[in-house]
């Protein structure tokens, strides 16, 4: 081996040791998680458990696909999570237009809120968000998670769509504007495809802002129990006997499963639109 290939090499050893250890100490919670709902209860419950599961059961799965509220929380979640998601994209995409092409007064003092918005940890805001829902009678309502969501999730959105935005041309608007275009017009035919994996990078942050939250659906939907969504639905299988944990992890995985699909399909777009979101402020 070349000498001067193998010092790099390794250099980087350690770099690469510690990315692996630290890929599978974030995976491994995700595999128990996925065996264990494969796991027969006796082997969930044995006090040596094993690795790899040695027998294979579905019947898990079953009880949390038979659970009482799981098609109906199931819709509840899609349509709070899509909804959430599509307000979010539909407000910012032209807030974003209007900081990163135009120049007006207050537009530094507006983004220096949005990142404030941003950094604000919205659990804090429960009790207020309560009083402002009970004052105006929005409680048990879906209508308010799907509210409660989009604000969570638009100032994330604004700051990178703003980012993607500066980094397309305007010269691309301004030609086809020269063609006859409206300013409207040209940024819907010309900046709107390029920005394909900026919406798709902040869409699956959104969706999975949205689909994972949990304090406000159990805080604010306390009378009309089939307003709840899914992750208040996990908690359906804690008894007085205790907790159902090969129900539950079954539940977890199911739950898992729309977040993961549609970042595999969006990742290469993801990646990209996270990274071009970044180059510009």
């Amino acid at each position: 081996m070349n000498t001067r290939t193998a010092r790099p090499r390794l250099r980087r050893l350690p770099l690469n040791i510690a990315a692996a250890v630290t890929v599978v100490v974030c995976l491994f919670p995700v595999y128990w998680m996925i065996a264990t709902a494969f796991k027969p209860s006796k082997d969930i419950q044995s006090s040596d458990p094993q690795l790899f599961p040695h027998t294979w059961t579905l019947d898990h799965f079953e009880r949390a696909v038979d659970a009482d509220g799981f098609a109906l929380f199931w819709r509840n979640s899609i349509l709070v999570t899509l909804g959430a998601v599509l307000l979010a994209l539909l407000v910012a995409l032209g807030a974003a237009f209007a900081v990163a092409r135009m120049r007006w007064k207050g537009r530094r003092q507006f983004m220096l809120m949005v990142f404030i918005a941003q950094m604000a940890p919205w659990e804090s805001l429960i009790i207020p968000v309560y009083i402002i829902s009970r004052d105006t009678d929005m409680l048990d309502r879906l209508p308010t998670l799907t509210l409660i969501y989009f604000m969570i999730t638009l100032p994330f959105t604004i700051v990178v769509l703003r980012g993607f935005i500066g980094t397309i041309p305007p010269e691309l608007e301004e030609a086809a504007q020269v063609d006859g275009c409206t300013r409207t017009g040209a940024f819907w035919r010309v900046a709107m495809p390029l920005l394909a994996p900026g919406l798709m990078a902040t869409s699956l942050f959104g969706f999975i802002t949205a689909w994972n939250e949990f304090a406000y659906a159990n805080f604010l939907i306390i009378k009309q129990q089939d307003n709840r969504t899914l992750p208040v639905w996990l908690s359906s299988f804690q008894n007085t006997f205790g907790t159902d944990w090969g129900a539950t992890m079954a539940a977890s995985t199911l739950f898992a499963l729309p977040a993961l699909v549609i970042f595999l399909l969006l990742q290469r777009h993801v990646t990209s639109g996270f990274a071009a979101g970044a180059v510009k402020g």
